[in-house]
């Protein structure tokens, strides 16, 4: 395989009235890797180390979501679905003129690979999905009448969420952050509020802007219920619990494994909804073990059967 490594940042024209900023990295000869973040959050969310460590295997390509970064903002003028921002995934792998790839979407990032999973199987290598929960429960259920008992969000979080698109100045801005952040971080781990506030600046600065128009939690919700479609789900596909998750708390990981029959599933503990610098470690190798795997000649990789083929992770 080459040694030559290679970035590069371009535009991608999505859905005729969004254009999304990309970064391509690392070995164009090796597996590409695709990044999805959660809501409302840019690609600068995922840290620097973990896809550098990343990168030492695959063609690591992320992003910014609509009304995120770089890419348009404009949901006040054109709004759109959840579901669309799937699509926009589709869109950036065929941009970037990438056929099949590991995928590994965080939070709601998590929720769009599940649909990539069910309406594109064939553009997918395999599904990694962490600190989200299955369509059709929790904050993937629209009509809230799932019937599934699973814990909801820290109360702390849904009464922080009321002021997500609340005008404020960048210091004050940052400090709502950092905040979110020190609860997302959950308490096993401790939380250093300065690296959450270098990261924060340098998402203002890619951006240009300290307003977040909060439009994924305003986008239509319509179309996530399809918990009964995931069953025949065989792309392998891989679910990190994150116990100390204050969002999606156990056993949401292990609800959705199961849900999907065939993924494996890791703990990693001590990890919450933050990706702090303890974490990266355990969740780079996590997920390369996995990717390693799949990538194997078809006689040489193990079976991929059973949601309760769990694992733990070694502590941070």
């Amino acid at each position: 395989m080459s040694e030559y490594f290679y970035f590069v940042e371009r535009m991608v024209q999505v859905g005729g009235d969004y254009r999304l900023w990309v970064e391509d990295r690392g070995n164009p000869e090796a597996t590409p890797l695709l990044l999805i973040m959660g809501a409302n959050a840019s690609g600068l969310a995922w840290p620097e180390s973990l896809v550098d460590r990343l990168t030492e295997r695959h063609r690591v390509v992320r992003y910014d979501h609509r009304d995120t970064g770089r890419s348009t903002s404009a949901f006040d003028t054109h709004p759109y679905a959840v579901r669309d921002l799937a699509e926009d995934a589709l869109a950036v792998l065929d941009a970037v003129h990438i056929d099949r790839a590991h995928v590994v979407g965080m939070s709601l990032g998590g929720i769009l690979v599940q649909l990539l999973l069910l309406d594109y199987p064939h553009r997918l290598r395999s599904a990694t999905v962490f600190a989200t929960c299955a369509l059709g429960v929790g904050l993937a259920d629209p009509t809230g009448q799932s019937g599934i008992d699973l814990p909801e969000p820290d109360p702390r979080l849904l009464a922080l969420w009321q002021h997500l698109a609340d005008e404020r100045d960048r210091a004050a801005e940052i400090d709502w952050r950092v905040e979110h952040w020190r609860i997302l971080n959950g308490t096993v781990l401790p939380f250093d509020a300065e690296e959450f506030r270098e990261l924060e600046e340098r998402i203002i600065a890619h951006s240009g802007t300290v307003h977040n128009p909060a439009a994924h939690a305003r986008a239509d919700p319509s179309g996530l219920n399809r918990a009964g479609e995931l069953a025949r789900v065989q792309v392998p596909t891989h679910v990190i619990e994150a116990p100390e998750d204050p969002i999606n708390p156990p056993p949401h990981a292990t609800h959705l494994a199961a849900t999907l029959g065939g993924a494996r599933l890791t703990t990693i503990p001590g990890m919450g909804h933050a990706l702090n610098s303890r974490i990266i470690q355990p969740l780079a190798e996590t997920i390369l073990k996995f990717t390693g795997e799949v990538d194997k000649p078809e006689q040489a990789r193990p079976t991929f059967h059973s949601a309760f083929d769990h694992e733990r992770s070694p502590n941070p």
